[in-house]
């Protein structure tokens, strides 16, 4: 019989040696207490009721003395309630699913780029970056992409938002039946494609919003912005008291595909796919039975702004003068060191106090007695149920399963959203909690943590906690494909 079997094996001594440790620190209060406790009712039962009543009547309560403790407690009472932050709740988002015309296969990626680029090397190169890509075969790209040769245009950056936003409206306003002019506050961001009129104004002009309504265009704000929308609108949202927010996440591909030869301005042709979100927050306290999650904590953070952050990610010019975006090698490793900043930030508002006092210790010790010694990964399981993490490329979701220490179930959602709808930037974080709620895993009293990382050298989280358990949606972007997934995605597919 193995050892490891036996109740006495070292390993289950670990284990329940931790689970005491947790236990003991997580419930301090209770532990010290407890005791305190049981001792004030073993005395309370040696005196007997008669010696109880006595004392009780030797206690002598001034009517000005109860009045003015009773005014102190409500004067308190209402002052924190006054100040104290306003419940943000998300009542339903939409994403959207583009329709099975816009499909791009592998063949046909490779077939375009065969017919316009010309350039065996270059094709050769594509090629195996969609190998490892971690891409299925449904990913979609905007009509204007599939023209041989593409030739896009402003007008069909303009057709391919319209048709992106407005069906992700619509379909938000018929999942929650808000009225357009229930809207009090419009956020849309768009990193690459900001025209003048923006999107925002394209968005009220289309559902005659009102004309006060706060509204917001957010530019250039990389893969991340979707979280530094929801901060926003969750700003807003503070100091509008009883308001619905209507955030909108998406990216235009068409004005941004890359026609020409450079490696490094090749690599988002691979990955970027169409895709968009629409999400309702609100305050009102009346929406608190229908919302879906609450809103606890938003945490931006960004690694040091130097020329190898900036660098990552962005628009330039290659030798032929054909503009794209390019991605540096220094990507993952700025990025490793943002989500660094990010865990460091986050942890004490939502760890256990068991992995606090780990940490803290960690980071003292490698800070007065060894710089040498391994820094603690807090162990982030102990503190949410799901996980979010931005569906970007295969290496992205590899690189942050390795550093926050997660189970292969844990990034699944990231990586289904990965191969099937590909890196839709801002919005993959709704796709992946989608499919979370799709799989029927959404219960109540879950926390969800979304962690969104732009242009490198950004990384934002969002934390919710889940309202009520979530019956499968049915008019989903995933309702067609759910019972198909997951799915096994090789390292390397052969093409």
């Amino acid at each position: 019989m193995s050892f490891m079997t036996t109740r006495n094996s070292p390993s289950n001594s670990t284990k329940y040696l931790k689970q005491c440790y947790k236990y003991a620190v997580n419930h301090t209060i209770a532990v010290f207490l407890l005791p305190i406790a049981i001792s004030i009712i073993i005395q309370a039962l040696r005196l007997g009721p008669e010696e109880l009543l006595k004392l009780w009547r030797s206690l002598h309560f001034d009517p000005a003395h109860v009045l003015s403790i009773s005014f102190l407690v409500i004067l308190v009472a209402n002052i924190y309630y006054m100040s104290r932050p306003r419940k943000v709740y998300l009542i339903d988002y939409a994403c959207y699913l583009p329709p099975a015309c816009y499909r791009t296969p592998y063949s046909t990626t490779l077939e375009h780029a065969k017919l316009v680029l010309k350039n065996e090397k270059v094709i050769d190169f594509q090629m195996r970056i969609l190998e490892r890509s971690g891409l299925g075969e449904e990913t979609c790209l905007p009509p204007a992409v599939h023209y041989i040769p593409p030739n896009p245009t402003l007008d069909d950056g303009y057709a391919e938002a319209q048709t992106t936003i407005f069906a992700t409206m619509d379909s938000l306003l018929k999942k929650t039946g808000l009225r357009p002019k229930d809207i009090d506050i419009l956020v849309v961001n768009c990193s690459i494609f900001c025209p003048t009129p923006s999107l925002s104004a394209m968005i009220v002009n289309k559902y005659k919003l009102r004309s006060n309504i706060k509204s917001f265009n957010l530019g250039g704000m990389g893969c991340s912005a979707s979280l530094i929308s929801i901060d926003l609108a969750r700003d807003l949202l503070q100091a509008n008291p009883n308001s619905n927010a209507v955030v909108v996440s998406l990216e235009v591909i068409t004005p941004n595909l890359y026609m020409g030869n450079e490696r490094s301005m090749l690599v988002p042709n691979c990955l970027f796919r169409m895709g968009g979100a629409a999400i309702l927050l609100s305050n009102r306290s009346q929406e608190r039975k229908r919302a879906k999650y609450s809103l606890l904590h938003v945490v931006r953070t960004h690694k040091g702004a130097d020329d190898r952050a900036f660098n990552c990610v962005r628009q330039v010019q290659d030798p032929e003068g054909i503009v794209g975006v390019s991605l540096s090698k220094d990507l993952m490793a700025v990025a490793g060191d943002a989500l660094k900043t990010n865990i460091t930030t986050i942890g004490p508002l939502v760890l256990p106090p068991s992995e606090q006092l780990l940490f803290a210790l960690s980071f003292i010790g490698r800070k007065f007695i060894n710089p040498k010694w391994k820094a603690y990964v807090p162990d982030f399981k102990e503190a949410f149920e799901h996980f979010c993490i931005h569906a970007g490329g295969r290496a992205v979701i590899d690189e942050m399963q390795k550093s926050l220490n997660l189970t292969a179930e844990q990034v699944e959602a990231s990586r289904m959203t990965l191969h099937r709808f590909g890196n839709t930037s801002s919005s993959c974080l709704w796709y992946e909690l989608s499919y979370i709620e799709s799989k029927g895993r959404m219960k109540e009293g879950d926390r969800v943590w979304q962690i969104g990382v732009g242009s490198g050298f950004k990384c934002n989280s969002a934390v919710w906690k889940c309202m009520k358990t979530i019956k499968t949606p049915i008019d989903d972007a995933w309702a067609t494909c759910i019972h198909r997934y997951p799915v096994h995605i090789p390292d390397v597919l052969n093409l």
